[in-house]
């Protein structure tokens, strides 16, 4: 620009070489100053013109240029195969995985940072239920979220009991029948957990199915508290109806906590039958009252072997028999049970121990248990226990809700 301002003036052969007035040659001839009143407003004219019309002449080729960008991101992700998702992520040929929807970002960054802890983050991969899973996990954490559709709505997959969760959760089977098909080791995990240790030395033997016990004693004994007090409410009532009232009101007021006393005596010994011993035996357990097992369906290793493969499609056909309805409210769990109990014979079964993988039931309603296992616990399960906000005030009032302080230790960093 200065050069422009500073070249000599273009002679024109044809002029005269001897103008009538010198004082008018001087003018014309002399170069503009940059320093100069009319050398400053050119300058700045031009930085005005420059600042003004050329951000918004490149705008509309930038935002296209990064709109462009974003949407091969997405388009990228759509088509991320299970495939090749396990392909990347497997290591030494296991992966860890959970099934996730937008609602449980919070705990699954919880349960990152437990699994960051033992060192085995980078076998996770996380099967994105929606797609905002998909896009906001591999944003934060390339290449280890995937989705296998179609997506489910998210607004009704965490509400327990409805038919949105049976969805979602009976999607899980299929999910991991694919992954074995692959010829991957798989550990499933629901989310609301938390690594304590590292699980793997305990998958003991060369098994196919490992799992927990999900019977809690202490809520065994509370269903029964519950009926025994309706029926005996019912029966005393009977016998009092005829009754003057104030005799009534005295005999339901003596007789109903004598006989409830009665009750919780023997619903005690119940309890301490329903704690394992820490020697306990690893084979499936026998089957309840309902005729089948209660085996947890959220915590599961499996090996690519032919048994691990006949339990999912057996666990799928049994899902299949049994569908959801406004009247039978039903879940994943009944059907991965009397998928167990109906192939026990044909395949390799193994109990973890539970003192190392407790159920929400036991570790949180008996801190006698608690104590006397100090330092067996494993991986800690929160159910037994229905809403986010409830799960999450029990974590943090046993010391297990990760994120407020240590968001920056999970892969995905503070969501």
């Amino acid at each position: 620009m200065s050069s422009f301002l500073h070249q000599r003036p273009i002679q024109n052969p044809f002029s005269n070489s001897y103008p009538v007035s010198p004082r008018s040659s001087s003018t014309s001839q002399r170069p503009i100053s940059i320093f100069s009143p009319t050398g400053l407003i050119i300058l700045l004219s031009l930085m005005v013109i420059l600042g003004v019309f050329v951000p918004w002449s490149g705008m509309p080729v930038a935002t296209f240029s990064n709109s462009k960008k974003a949407s091969s991101s997405l388009a990228k992700w759509r088509d991320y195969t299970l495939a090749e998702a396990a392909s990347f992520v497997a290591k030494n040929g296991t992966l860890i995985v959970c099934a996730v929807s937008q609602p449980y970002f919070p705990f699954l960054n919880n349960w990152l940072i437990s699994i960051t802890r033992q060192k085995h983050q980078e076998k996770v991969l996380v099967i994105a239920e929606d797609y905002a899973t998909l896009y906001k996990v591999n944003e934060k954490w390339p290449g280890h979220a995937v989705l296998v559709p179609p997506a489910i709505d998210s607004q009704t997959a965490h509400k327990f009991g409805s038919q949105g969760f049976f969805n979602f959760t009976s999607r899980r089977p299929q999910h991991l029948l694919k992954i074995l098909e692959l010829g991957y080791n798989v550990m499933y995990n629901d989310v609301d957990m938390v690594w304590l240790r590292d699980p793997f030395p305990y998958l003991e033997g060369n098994h196919d199915v490992y799992f927990t016990d999900d019977m809690a004693a202490w809520i065994v004994v509370v269903k029964r508290m519950e009926r025994m007090e309706r029926r005996l409410n019912l029966v005393l009532n009977l016998i009092v109806a005829p009754l003057p009232q104030t005799l009534g009101c005295y005999i339901l007021e003596i007789l109903l906590p004598l006989l409830l006393y009665r009750k919780v005596a023997s619903c005690y010994f119940s309890l301490v039958d329903q704690v394992k011993a820490l020697n306990h035996s690893h084979d499936l357990p026998p089957p309840g009252k309902k005729g089948r097992t209660y085996i947890c369906s959220c915590m599961i290793f499996l090996r690519p072997k032919d048994g691990a493969k006949l339990v999912m499609k057996k666990w799928i056909e049994e899902l299949q028999a049994q569908p959801w309805s406004k009247a039978k409210k039903a879940n994943d769990q009944p059907a991965f049970n009397w998928a167990l109990n109906k192939t026990a014979g044909l395949v390799d079964l193994y109990l973890l121990p539970q003192a190392a993988f407790p159920t929400g039931g036991l570790y949180f309603k008996n801190q006698t248990w608690v104590q006397q296992t100090k330092g067996m616990h494993v991986i800690i399960h929160n159910n037994y226990i229905i809403g986010f906000e409830k799960k999450i005030k029990r974590f943090q009032d046993y010391g297990l809700w990760l994120v407020d302080d240590h968001a920056l230790d999970s892969p995905l960093g503070r969501l």
